[in-house]
């Protein structure tokens, strides 16, 4: 029982590493905008 085990483990992982490999989707970067500047309590009035 145990060698059809691993030997199912093992065609499982062959066929897992053969599979087609889809390209992983990298997300581009999100811009950074500047951090606000303090202008006083009020703004700038």
């Amino acid at each position: 029982m145990s060698k059809k085990l691993a030997l199912a483990l093992v065609l499982v992982g062959l066929a897992a590493a053969c599979a087609k490999k889809e390209p992983e989707v990298v997300a581009p970067a999100p811009v950074v905008s500047p951090e606000p500047v303090f202008q006083g309590k009020y703004g700038a009035n």
